[in-house]
């Protein structure tokens, strides 16, 4: 009984050696297990047997002490700046500037050229400064020797003339104010080379406007 109180206080009295390195320690650590010449055992934490007793070892790797776990710093997603500049946006059209009438007295004032309307051969009007304005090439539907539409070959077009009449002496003012409206709603989105073209057009349609008795008729 002595005995093995022996041994098992020399156990418990060993536990807080062997338990409190291996929670710090970072090495190894060397146990002795000590029978003496009465067969009392003893252990020894690090410690040899003394001598005249049985020794054996054992090697206790210490625990690997994990360090506390840091969160990393949080990633932060910084937007490039973007140094393309931006496309320049197109103007809206704006109106070409508008020739000032010349200082005309009344009876120096001349009437405006003549105006003609024109219909197409579709029932479309227009008005023209021709007469006679260009006949327009309207294409007709073919067929092959069966009489199939779907088989013909080649192409052909009919000429077609716009039919054109004098606009009276009277209304002719109202004709020419007509026609800059016409021409300024069309140059509004025309590209280019065109839209300079009718820009140009239009100062011209209003200086006949304003110069002719079309002026005296504003006032």
């Amino acid at each position: 009984m002595g005995r093995l109180c022996a041994v098992s206080c020399a156990l418990l009295a060993l536990l807080p050696l062997i338990s409190a390195p291996a929670l710090h320690a970072q090495t190894s650590d060397t146990i002795y297990r000590c029978t003496d010449g009465k067969g009392a055992l003893t252990i020894q934490n690090g410690t040899p047997c003394p001598k005249g007793s049985k020794q054996t070892t054992q090697v206790i790797e210490a625990p690997t002490v994990v360090p506390a776990y840091v969160p990393p710093p949080p990633i932060v997603t910084q937007v490039p700046k973007d140094d393309t500049p931006a496309e320049p946006v197109a103007p809206p059209p704006t109106r070409p500037e508008i020739p000032k009438p010349a200082k005309l007295a009344d009876e120096d004032r001349l009437p405006p050229p003549p105006i003609f309307q024109c219909e197409t051969w579709e029932n479309l009007t227009y008005l023209s400064e021709n007469f006679e304005p260009k006949p327009r090439c309207v294409k007709l539907q073919t067929t092959g020797l069966s009489g199939d539409a779907n088989n013909g070959a080649g192409a052909a077009c009919e000429m077609k003339y716009d039919m054109c009449w004098r606009v009276p002496d009277q209304t002719a003012c109202d004709g020419w104010k007509q026609r800059q409206r016409e021409i300024e709603s069309t140059w509004r989105y025309a590209p280019g080379e065109e839209k300079q073209r009718l820009q140009e057009e239009f100062a011209r349609v209003t200086t006949i406007l304003n110069d002719t008795t079309c002026g005296s008729q504003q006032r």
